[in-house]
C-alpha cells in the first residue's frame, strides 16, 4: 500500500515521505480500514515535529482521524463487519498505522460505524475534535437539556462540534469569536448567540442572554479567563488546549463563584469516559445533528503541504484523499 511515513521527528519537509509498505493485517481485536479520507489535527503535526514526544519506534504513519470502509476483521471482533463504513479516532495513538495511508489497522473500538446518509467529509472531521467536544461538555447529553453553554472559539474544530452537540442535547449556546467571518461559521454550526470577544462589552452581551452559564468549553484559558469568570456561577470550565505560557489562576475569584476548572486531554481519559463521549457523537451523527467543517483536500502525495497548511493555521479541516 501507499503510505505517508516518518522515521524521526522534525519539519514536515525533512521527515515526511510517501512510500510503498506491505499492507498490514489486523490482529486480534483489530480491523483494517480502507481509508477514503485522512483528516489532520494540530496534534498530528505537533507529534511529527517532536513537540509531544520523541522519535517513533522504526516508523509512524501519521494522523488520528479518518473515514473509510472496513475490509478485514481480526479474531475476536464483534459488532464490526467487512463492508461497513466507519469514522476513526485515535488511529495513530500507540499504533503505527495511522490514517495517512491507503489502509489503516487499528483497534476495532476506534472504528465507529457510520450511517449511510453521512458523508465521508463529515466522518473524517469527527474523531479527535468531536470526541474532545463531547468530553468538554461533560460526556452526558441528558445533563445539558435546558442549560446554557459558552463555547470559546466557536469557529474552530472543537468549537464547531461543541456547538452542534450542545444544541442537539437541548442546551442554549453562546459562542465567542474574533471576527465576523468566524461568527458566520459559529452561527452556521447552530449557536444561539455569537459574541466578538475583542469588542467592548462582550461579557455584558453574554449576561444579557444568560445571567450565568453552566459550562464553558475553553480553548484559551489565560486569554479568556476574565470573560469566563464574569459569567460564571457554579460553572465548569473545560480547557482542552494549552498556551505558550501557563496562565495565572486567580484562586479566590474561582472559589467565590464555586467555579470548577477541568483540563481535558483525550489521550489520557478513562476508557469508560471515552466510550461515553464516542456514544454521544455517534448518536448525534445518526440524528443528523452534526455538520462537517469547511474542507480542504490534498492528495496523499501532497502530505507535506497538507500538514504545513494545518501548522500554519488553515481554517476548517484539511484532509488527504488517498
Amino acid at each position: 500500500m501507499k503510505a505517508a511515513v516518518y522515521r524521526k521527528t522534525g519539519s514536515a519537509a525533512d521527515v515526511l515521505h510517501v512510500e510503498d509498505l506491505d499492507t498490514p493485517e489486523p490482529g486480534p481485536g483489530q480491523v483494517r480500514v480502507r481509508v477514503t479520507r485522512s483528516a489532520i489535527n494540530p496534534t498530528d503535526w505537533k507529534t511529527r515535529a517532536g513537540l509531544t514526544g520523541g522519535d517513533p519506534d522504526e516508523f509512524q504513519v501519521p494522523h488520528q482521524d479518518g473515514a473509510g470502509v472496513i475490509d478485514a476483521v481480526g479474531e475476536g471482533v464483534e459488532g464490526r463487519e467487512v463492508g461497513q463504513r466507519v469514522w476513526t479516532h485515535l488511529s495513530a495513538f500507540k499504533n503505527r498505522w495511522g490514517t495517512a495511508a491507503e489502509y489503516s489497522v487499528l483497534p476495532a473500538d476506534r472504528a465507529i460505524p457510520l450511517p449511510d446518509d453521512a458523508s465521508d467529509d463529515l466522518a473524517a472531521c469527527l474523531g479527535v475534535p468531536a470526541v474532545t467536544a463531547a468530553h468538554c461538555l461533560g460526556g452526558d447529553p441528558s445533563a445539558l437539556e435546558g442549560r446554557t453553554v459558552l463555547v470559546a472559539g466557536g469557529a474552530g474544530a472543537v468549537g464547531h462540534f461543541a456547538i452542534g452537540l450542545a444544541k442537539h442535547a437541548g442546551a442554549r449556546v453562546v459562542a465567542t469569536v474574533s471576527s465576523e467571518s468566524k461568527g458566520e461559521r459559529a452561527r452556521a454550526a447552530g449557536a444561539d448567540l455569537v459574541v466578538n470577544y475583542k469588542e467592548d462589552g462582550a461579557a455584558d452581551k453574554v449576561r444579557a442572554f444568560a445571567e450565568r452559564v453552566d459550562r464553558i468549553v475553553e480553548v484559551a484559558l489565560g486569554a479568556n479567563l476574565d470573560l469566563d469568570l464574569a459569567v460564571s456561577d457554579n460553572t465548569t470550565i473545560a480547557v482542552y488546549a494549552n498556551e505558550p505560557n501557563d496562565p495565572a489562576i486567580p484562586v479566590r475569584r474561582l472559589m467565590v463563584t464555586n467555579t470548577t476548572v477541568r483540563f481535558v486531554l483525550l489521550y489520557t481519559i478513562t476508557a469508560a469516559d471515552l466510550a461515553a463521549d464516542v456514544a454521544w457523537v455517534r448518536g448525534a451523527v445518526a440524528a443528523g445533528a452534526l455538520t462537517p467543517l469547511e474542507v480542504t483536500t490534498f492528495s496523499l502525495d501532497d502530505v507535506v503541504a497538507a500538514q504545513e497548511a494545518v501548522e500554519n493555521g488553515a481554517v476548517g479541516k484539511v484532509m488527504l484523499v488517498p
